[in-house]
């Protein structure tokens, strides 16, 4: 060959040696609010404008098994995702999209099982073949156990409810991937890298363990089902980091499914994975920052050819202060449309191979979280490590070491802690003030629309299909045909919940808060200490307060670190966990002669949730002797609706110092005894 004629070194080649571009990754935005005809409108305007697969985010009842009606319910209906109760708004959802020429991502765990067969049960009756079907199920109950909060049942009965899932997709739905192992929420949750591919790594290890010891497959089945484990990844903002742990996860996977699972098809044993950028990263403070954030994070799990993301969704710049606005999912995914078919990012090899410093990196990821794994599986696998609060506690340490690094200045976020002076963001103006607000008449129609599908089926033939899907629970039996069954016969997702809560019972696992510490000294905190003796000499008691999770938000992360920090400067502690009812906590501060109660929210319930704790503290004769303060992702509309209700101090993430935080709760405690004693 003329040296003329040779290909160049930075092209790809295709198999006949022609230069090529690598494809572009599945372009989606998380998206769905208020109900499914809105979140439909929203789904075709996307793909008219060039996103290239959807990604549907669901309503806290529908991923925690509740119908619309239902009293826990009503305060979520759609505030951070569609409601689903039955087939019947499924159709509505997908109206007008050809399902079997979408790549559909559903993130939902503890109902997964349900939504797919849901999404079945469209396919079946516009008469599409269910091996056209292809997408994912988010389906990662262990993440849930430790980070998100979505579960149902105890350990043992969800992984069994995924391994079912595998059996059934493998041959029915070859294209679909029944979980994705999940560890975006892990570094959501405070994971390290190393932490985040332990656990990742270890939770499909675990997976595959069980799905291997049912032995409902062949050696190759069994391989073609490893192939199908796929992964949902985060990228942090140190992107250089994120690549290396990319390229760790890649080769660890290989080498797991080669040597402990013997996969010999180079193909069964590739890493996929999908990713969402950063979102615990983003700010209320200053948050046209965000933009550059999400570049920055983005760039992590696109640069790196052999590293890189097959499929991308990005959050958009102000979902620290609220849902995003269309307009908001249009400005994201039009930097992902200029990243992938503007820049020449797709025309090149790997951009990384032969740097010595990724390499020492990469090994170095892998010596620790090989270490991890190894000390999981020295434990029985991921069940054992979270029903003994190993992980969780893990998380809640890393998470506490992150805050307190902010509060000192270690580690640094423009904007919020350096750099805090600034013009006010222009992105923030106009009528909306940069803020969705959802149609308040969504949860009154998801309430008809239950209430309909009730009154119109075949009560009969929907009784039965429950009676069945408890059956298959009980003998073990595949749940998969009776579940497609109940939708079909528009069971809602309430019943179909409810069927299996009667069987497994339902599941609480540790906090990981006890034991905790943080790293926070100072002459602030020796003050702090001092004011909370005093007043345990006043009140005879420590003061008290209970940290609460009300409703089906089971983002815990905010209340772990208050809870931990709470305990630090000498506050006595009572920290029960997420998806907890007004009045479980109202009494629970009854009993406890507790002074304060602090609430956390972060789904956009505040109002309703922080009403339904005022009405509860007045039935128990106690509003006088109970603060409540509220934390949580609060538009500044709100703020004074809540202070209108009570509310004695309103904490929104610009609100990071801890100390700053803890002193303004001591000084309501302070304030009240005065007032008793003034009295």
């Amino acid at each position: 060959m003329a040296e003329q004629d040779a290909p160049q070194a930075h092209q790809i080649l295709d198999s006949d040696g022609e230069p090529s571009s690598d494809r572009p990754w599945i372009i989606r935005t998380y998206s769905g609010h208020s109900s499914p005809k809105a979140s439909n409108e929203l789904y075709r305007s996307n793909l008219a404008k060039g996103q290239t697969g959807l990604s549907i985010a669901f309503d806290l009842p529908t991923q925690c098994g509740y119908d619309s009606d239902d009293a826990i319910a009503r305060p979520e209906i759609g505030k951070v995702g569609v409601p689903i109760n039955s087939l019947d708004d499924m159709h509505l959802l997908f109206d007008e999209i050809p399902v079997e020429q979408m790549n559909t991502s559903m993130t939902i765990n503890g109902t997964a099982m349900w939504l797919l067969a849901l999404y079945v049960g469209v396919a079946r009756e516009r008469g599409v073949e269910l091996s056209e079907l292809q997408g994912t199920t988010q389906n990662d109950l262990i993440k849930e156990y430790l980070a998100r909060g979505t579960y149902i049942y105890p350990p043992e009965h969800s992984l069994r409810l995924i391994a079912e899932m595998y059996e059934f997709c493998l041959d029915e739905i070859p294209k679909w991937n029944a979980s994705n192992i999940c560890s975006y929420h892990l570094q959501e949750a405070g994971a390290t890298p190393t932490q985040e591919l332990a656990f990742a790594l270890a939770n499909a290890i675990s997976l595959l363990d069980l799905i291997k010891e049912r032995g409902e497959f062949t050696d190759e089945q069994f391989e073609r089902a490893v192939g199908r484990i796929s992964f949902f990844v985060n990228a942090g903002i140190r992107f250089v980091e994120e690549m290396c742990k990319m390229r760790a996860f890649g080769e660890l996977w290989d080498e797991y499914t080669r040597e402990r699972f013997g996969v010999e098809n180079e193909k069964y044993r590739r890493f996929r994975y999908g990713v969402q950028v950063n979102s615990l990263g983003l700010t209320e403070a200053q948050p046209e920052n965000n933009a550059w954030r999400i570049l920055i994070e983005t760039l992590g799990v696109t640069l790196s050819r052999d590293a890189r993301a097959r499929a991308v969704q990005l959050p958009a710049w102000n979902e620290a202060l609220s849902l995003p606005r269309p307009w908001d999912q249009q400005w994201s995914l039009r930097f992902q449309q200029i990243l992938a078919f503007e820049t020449d990012l797709l025309e090149y090899p790997d951009l990384f191979e032969g740097s010595v410093v990724v390499r020492s990196k990469v090994d170095e990821l892998k010596r620790d979280a090989r270490e991890e794994i190894d000390r999981i599986l020295g434990m029985g696998g991921v069940i054992p490590a979270i029903e003994s609060g190993y992980m969780k506690s893990a998380l809640v340490r890393s998470m506490s070491e992150r805050i307190a690094a902010i509060n000192t200045g270690d580690q640094i976020v423009v904007g919020l802690n350096r750099w805090t002076e600034g013009l006010p963001s222009p992105l923030l103006g106009g009528e909306d003030g940069g803020i969705f607000t959802l149609d308040e008449s969504a949860a009154r129609d998801a309430i008809a629309s239950v209430e309909r599908t009730r009154a119109e089926r075949d009560p009969e033939r929907a009784a039965a299909a429950v009676e069945a899907l408890k059956a298959a629970a009980r003998d073990g039996s595949s749940m998969m045909e009776p579940s497609i069954e109940c939708a079909l016969a528009r069971v809602t997702t309430g019943e179909w919940a409810g069927a299996l809560r009667e069987v497994f019972g339902e599941y609480r696992p540790a906090t990981g808060v006890d034991g905790q510490q943080l790293s926070l000294a100072g002459d602030r905190v020796d003050a702090l200490r001092e004011r909370i003796g005093r007043l345990a000499d006043q009140l005879g008691h420590r003061p008290r307060i209970v940290v609460g999770k009300p409703g089906l938000d089971g983002h815990s992360n905010g209340a772990e670190v208050i809870a931990v920090s709470a305990r630090h400067v000498g506050f006595d502690v009572i920290y029960s966990g997420i998806r907890l009812s007004p009045d479980e906590i109202v009494l629970s501060a009854v009993e406890e002669d507790a002074d304060v109660i602090g609430a956390s929210v972060l789904s956009g319930s505040h109002l309703e949730l922080a009403e339904q704790l005022f009405e509860q503290l007045a039935a128990h004769g106690a509003s006088d002797r109970i603060d409540v303060v509220v934390g949580g992702i609060i538009p500044p509309g709100d703020v004074e609706k809540l202070r209108g209700m009570g509310v004695q101090r309103v904490f929104t993430p610009s609100d990071y110092e801890l100390i700053d935080i803890m002193e303004s709760i001591v000084d309501l405690v302070e304030a009240r005894v005065e007032g008793a004693v003034a009295s």
